[in-house]
């Protein structure tokens, strides 16, 4: 039986729940692209199955912040995902801020050795350094999946480099992603 992926692009391509800015470019349009390529290579893999929050890149799901997280919540609850990977972009006063970052509900959940693996892959296709996995209970998107669930920073859209790299070859990031899960699962 394939392992069900729910994969959601964080943040609306405007309010409510619009993502960070910076260098020109939007959190929102950058993890919808990175998603879609992600979503693409796990079809190619018979082991997976894969669902997207956002299946085109102007839907605005829910009219609030909290309605907006509770649909992407709810679509992943409802499918019986076995996993959810939120993937967003960091951002800093500092522009010389760097590296991929991952949140997990508890350390002792099936979700940390993913969010591992998914940095370690970021880290191989990207070469953007791995800042760790951290628990982060409070994240709606953690708390209220009723599966292990992950939520990835890929980097920062306020260190150019870095937005330029996620913007110009978002294939890249899909690729240490896909990589990172084949890893998990053990399917490399």
């Amino acid at each position: 039986m394939a392992i069900k992926i729910f994969i959601d692009q964080g943040h609306n391509p405007g309010n409510p729940n619009a993502g960070a800015e910076g260098n020109g470019l939007r959190e929102q349009d950058i993890v919808y692209e990175i998603g879609v390529q992600t979503a693409e290579l796990l079809r190619q893999n018979p082991n997976f199955e894969v669902r997207l929050s956002r299946n085109d890149p102007n839907e605005i799901l829910g009219n609030s912040n909290s309605e907006s997280l509770a649909a992407r919540v709810n679509a992943a609850n409802s499918w019986g995902a076995d996993y959810f990977i939120s993937l967003h972009t960091n951002a800093s006063t500092i522009p010389t801020a760097t590296g991929s970052e991952a949140y997990v509900y508890s350390f002792d959940s099936k979700a940390y050795g993913l969010a591992e693996n998914i940095l370690e892959g970021l880290v191989e296709y990207t070469k953007i350094p791995s800042r760790g996995v951290f628990e982060r209970p409070t994240l709606y998107v953690l708390r209220r999946t009723a599966m292990p669930a992950t939520l990835v920073e890929l980097g920062f859209i306020t260190n150019a480099a870095e937005a330029t790299l996620m913007s110009e070859q978002p294939e890249l990031f899909a690729t240490g992603i896909y990589e990172g899960i084949l890893n998990y699962f053990g399917l490399e």
